[in-house]
């Protein structure tokens, strides 16, 4: 039984299929109860009618909500086994000008609702004998991007939060581990990916000349999430077409050869 924030839309709806396509039941959780309903209704007819999947309208940054929303999980399904918190935000700004209450919304989106799901979560893991949490990262928590310092401090703070929950569970069979996704096109990135300038600069910038889809996060996470990543603890699996194998510097064959 999986239960997934962020899950209306983007990465959490791309991965909630691929749950469910492979059986899983599977919880569904967002603000968005419209875009929510939907889905749950889509993932239910594809299995025939059954009420294999459910939708709980969540507000991730704050506690009380997140803790319904694990409990509901366990409630309707009876265990929980996969956590994936994805839900998040992000923000442009520059430290002087950035206002404080946007930094915290981006921090409370992005870094505490993790927390309160991980909380709220572990205790029903170790009752179900272990289990796997996904965090949603990204490569702005691997390194630094220009006038995006909410967001990078708050997926910064996610990858080092996930080692930590992965060496202080891992022996109760409990993996933690994060997707760190590059720019993919979803509702809530597109109006970066999809600008005229910025798409020119990813596909020049990018090895595979593109930016991902949200199905290609998804792959990953259901790896993580399944028996095959039985080992896999504490890692940090970038998606982002190769785009942080670059040092950044300059395309030596492209200006040296004009290739």
């Amino acid at each position: 039984m999986a239960a997934i924030t962020g899950a209306a839309s983007g990465i959490g709806a791309a991965t909630a299929r691929r749950f469910a396509a492979e059986g899983a039941r599977v919880l569904l959780g967002d603000r968005s109860e419209e875009a929510g309903r939907v889905l749950e209704k889509e993932l239910n007819a594809a299995r025939g009618g059954a009420a294999a999947s459910g939708f709980v309208a969540v507000d991730v940054r704050e506690r009380e909500s997140v803790e319904a929303f694990v409990r509901a999980a366990v409630e309707r399904f009876g265990r929980l086994d996969v956590l994936f918190n994805n839900a998040g935000i992000g923000a442009y700004g520059l430290t002087p000008d950035l206002d404080p209450q946007l930094w915290h919304d981006v921090i409370a989106a992005d870094l505490n609702s993790i927390f309160y799901g991980c909380r709220a979560a572990i205790p029903e893991l170790r009752r179900a004998g272990g289990g796997s949490i996904i965090n949603t990262a990204s490569i702005s928590g691997l390194g630094g991007d220009y006038g995006l310092a909410a967001y990078n401090a708050a997926k910064g703070a996610v990858v080092n939060y996930t080692r930590t929950l992965a060496i202080d569970h891992g022996r109760e069979g409990i993996r933690t581990n994060a997707v760190c996704p590059g720019p993919i096109d979803t509702p809530l990135a597109s109006p970066l990916v999809n600008h005229p300038a910025m798409s020119a600069e990813y596909a020049r910038l990018i090895p595979m000349g593109r930016v991902g889809r949200a199905e290609e996060v998804a792959s990953v996470v259901a790896f993580l999430a399944s028996d095959d990543a039985a080992y896999v603890n504490g890692a940090m699996i970038v998606v982002d077409g190769g785009l942080t194998a670059a040092t950044g510097q300059p395309n030596f064959t492209r200006i040296l050869t004009g290739g």
